[in-house]
Formats: structure tokens, C-alpha cells, sequence
């Protein structure tokens, strides 16, 4: 087999070992891990997700696998990964990379991983390792792309999943290296996703389903590549493959650069507003100038926001049809801040949409660019300008934010997230998940009963 990307990244996965990872970086991926079951377990609520969990208990009731906020129902894998994917991307609280390239892992990896070592009766050390090497391969690809899919009108999470979920579920399943290079080959013709949800009138949920395929896709492809069958391993970089078909403007040379030597892990992100990222620094910025200086949202006179071209060609809607929008909106998110608790996902509700002070405040907010001439220093920093009735006016200028890697919630607050997000749960499910995932390496058989 020629020495093609898909071959490389399938060698080091399948040679990985945990004593290989520096600890720092084993932590980040642990503390990803536990805020995605926060998370999925949240995200289990809504009618979307309700209605994947019911499609896979009519199609695929009686498995030995953990349903993330349904500890009652048990599936097979391929239908776990689906429903837990779905779970995490239910709501915008999942993680994702900085700088973003289109990659979601805690929505990912772990259900693919979780599922196919509850299957499988795999240790909690092997799912550590998995979402190790599945974050080190799709981040690549994803940085490979150079985020380009999206101006395409693709939703690259749905694109670049597959193989990181693929690579995820199979070092948990034990496959060789060229097992792992034929499941990559096979997740390429497994991607899938449109952003045509931010342009309609509705049916934004179907974004939630991209994630939940993403990782049912990759436990299918690791299935059918360890009963022998092939993909193609030019899949990546080769004629027709993924950078060439989804991508403009791609860079090959970055699907293997600084392999086991630059951790792809510590540029996880873990959010702290269930919004898109592109609305975190806006809205922290506000947050602060309303700590800090006493006021509310009745007695702001104005806003513009100099924010990046994504932002203005994808996260301009003003007046969002339902919360899938609503959470994709830059100026919606900023707007419901003025008037409540951005940092509970109890305020994104059916109330907020209908909102008036939210309503009127959303389509106020004044966009304009924030060029590379003007300083920005990436896709998600901007420029909040805010002038009260009072005339007191505030310029706070961001390009970061709490959960990014320069500032990483610790276990502390990794740990407060969880429970808040989990409260639904029994006390003692909540506590004891939380306490295996805290001891991974310590399980011999991972069951999150």
C-alpha cells in the first residue's frame, strides 16, 4: 500500500499507546469527554432528539449500549452513536478546535467510541486512547481543509466526522494499521451535510443529525473494515478525494504535519455559552462590560459589532425562524445577553424567540467587517462598540474566550458544567458517570450502567 496520508495517520493511530501522550494532553481529552456526557445528557430533552431516540428504539432496541440522558434504554452500537451524537450536538454546547476547521470531537468521537467499547467490552483506558488518536487525525483533516467546505455550502462536521469517528471506534476495536487506512477510505463516502438549515424558513434541527450520522458512520466503517472490506487510501489527498471534491483553497501538507509531536487535543474548546463559537466573544464581552459597569440591557442605546466574513456570510440572521437559528445568529445570541443569562441553556427557549425587547434588539445590532488590515487575528475575534442612553460609551476588543485553549476550564469548573447540565438525571447515574469518567484508565470493562 502506497505511503499516502490516510496510511500515515492510520500507522500512528493504530501505534499509539497512552504512555506515548503526554499527561496534559491526556487530561484535556478526559475533561472533553466528561463535558460531552454533560452535554449529551442535556441535549436529550428536546423534541429533535426525542424524535432520533425513538426512530433507533423502533429500529434497534436490546443492544449492550449507554444512551447519554436515557440510562434506561440500551442499543446497538451503530444506533448508540447516532442517537449520542445527535444528543451532543443537540443544543450548541459541544466542543470543537481553535482555530476552527470544522471539526466537533466531544459530538464525535465519544459516541463512536463509547459505543464500540460497550460493544465490545473495551476498558475506559482503550476510549481514552481512541479520542486521542480520532482528535489527532480529524483535526488534521479538518486543518487540512482550511475550513473552505463551508463557503461551499457544506456543514463540515458532517464531512469531516466520519473519519475521526472511524478512527475512534476502530482503535477501540483493536485494528491494524491497514484495517484503519480501509476504514478512512470507507468513511469518505460516508460524509454528508448541508447548511441549507441557515437560509430556510425552518427545520434547523436537522443540523443536530449531522453530528449523530458523523458518528454512526464511523462505527460502520470501522465494522465493515475489520470484516476486510477496502477503501480507497488516496481518500484524502488523492484524485477525487476529500480535499479536491469539499474543499477550496485545501492544504494537503497539513493532514500529517507535527504527528506525534504538536497535540492536536489542546486546541480542543470547550464552550461556555450553548452558541455558535462565533458568538462567544461578543457575548463575553458583553457579559463583562455589564459586570463591570452596573448596567442593563433596557439601558443600551446601540451595538455594532465588527466581526470576520463567516460570521457576516453565515451567522447574520435576524430574525432566526427557531433556536437552531436562534443559536447560530451572532447578533440573536448577543441580543438575548442584553436580557438574560447567556450561560444557561435554560434561556435559549421558545420565550426568547418571542422575546420583543431580544426581537428589537437583535435586528439593531450594527455588523461591519473586521479585516486582517484592522488586526483581527482569526475568525472569531471582534470588536464590541456599545453606547448607553446615559452616553457612556465601551470598545472591548476580544479574540478569545473561557473553555478556549488559552484559558481551559479546569477540572473544577469541567466538573460544575457537567452537574448543571446533568441535573436532570438521577443523583446517583449523575455521580457515579461522572466518577468513572474521572478514573477511566481504572476500567477493566467500560459499561456506563
Amino acid at each position: 500500500m502506497s505511503q499516502t496520508a490516510a496510511v500515515t495517520l492510520a500507522r500512528f493511530a493504530a501505534g499509539l499507546s497512552l504512555a506515548d501522550v503526554p499527561p496534559a494532553v491526556v487530561e484535556r481529552a478526559r475533561n472533553c469527554i466528561i463535558d460531552t456526557v454533560g452535554v449529551a445528557a442535556f441535549g436529550s430533552r428536546f423534541p429533535w432528539s426525542q424524535a432520533v431516540a425513538r426512530y433507533a428504539s423502533r429500529f434497534g432496541a436490546g443492544g449492550r449500549c449507554t444512551v447519554l440522558g436515557l440510562p434506561q434504554l440500551r442499543l446497538p452500537a451503530q444506533m448508540a452513536a447516532l442517537v449520542n451524537g445527535s444528543f451532543a450536538h443537540a443544543f450548541e454546547q459541544d466542543s470543537l478546535r481553535k482555530p476552527g476547521a470544522g471539526v466537533h470531537p466531544g459530538a464525535v468521537l465519544l459516541p463512536a467510541a463509547l459505543a464500540a467499547a460497550e460493544q465490545g467490552g473495551a476498558s475506559g483506558e482503550r476510549l481514552l486512547l481512541a479520542f486521542i488518536a480520532g482528535c489527532e487525525v480529524m483535526f488534521r483533516i479538518g486543518a487540512a481543509s482550511r475550513h473552505s467546505s463551508e463557503g461551499l455550502g457544506f456543514h463540515a462536521p458532517g464531512l469531516t466526522g466520519p473519519y475521526g469517528a472511524a478512527i475512534a471506534a476502530g482503535v477501540v476495536m483493536g485494528l491494524s494499521a491497514e484495517q484503519l487506512a480501509d476504514a478512512l477510505g470507507i468513511a469518505g463516502s460516508l460524509s454528508s451535510g448541508l447548511l441549507a438549515f441557515t437560509k430556510s424558513a425552518g427545520g434547523g434541527e436537522v443540523k443536530r443529525l449531522h453530528l449523530g450520522r458523523a458518528a454512526e458512520a464511523g462505527v460502520l466503517a470501522a465494522g465493515l473494515a475489520a470484516e476486510g472490506f477496502g477503501g480507497p487510501e488516496t481518500i484524502l489527498e488523492g484524485r477525487f478525494g476529500f480535499l479536491e471534491t469539499y474543499c477550496r483553497d485545501a492544504d494537503a501538507s497539513k493532514l500529517t504535519a507535527g504527528l506525534g509531536e504538536q497535540w492536536e487535543v489542546e486546541r480542543i474548546c470547550i464552550k461556555a455559552f450553548p452558541c455558535h463559537v462565533t458568538a462567544h466573544t461578543p457575548v463575553e464581552s458583553l457579559c463583562t462590560l455589564m459586570a463591570e459597569h452596573g448596567f442593563g440591557g433596557d439601558e443600551v442605546e446601540n451595538i455594532r459589532l465588527s466581526v470576520s466574513e463567516k460570521v457576516l456570510s453565515h451567522h447574520d440572521i435576524r430574525a432566526p425562524g427557531d433556536l437552531m437559528q436562534a443559536q447560530y445568529s451572532v447578533p440573536f445570541c448577543v441580543a438575548l445577553a442584553l436580557h438574560r443569562d447567556p450561560a444557561d441553556p435554560r434561556s435559549f427557549n421558545e420565550d426568547a424567540l418571542a422575546d420583543a425587547r431580544i426581537a428589537t434588539a437583535c435586528r439593531g445590532i450594527v455588523l461591519q467587517p473586521y479585516g486582517k488590515e484592522a488586526g483581527a487575528k482569526g475568525a472569531w475575534q471582534s470588536r464590541l462598540e456599545l453606547q448607553l442612553r446615559d452616553g457612556r460609551r465601551f470598545d472591548v476588543d476580544r479574540e478569545t474566550f473561557r473553555g478556549a485553549p488559552e484559558q481551559p476550564l479546569d477540572d473544577a469548573a469541567t466538573d460544575a458544567k457537567y452537574r448543571r447540565l446533568a441535573a436532570d438525571l438521577p443523583g446517583e447515574i449523575s455521580e457515579r458517570w461522572l466518577g468513572s469518567l474521572r478514573g477511566l484508565e481504572k476500567l477493566s470493562h467500560l459499561d456506563l450502567r
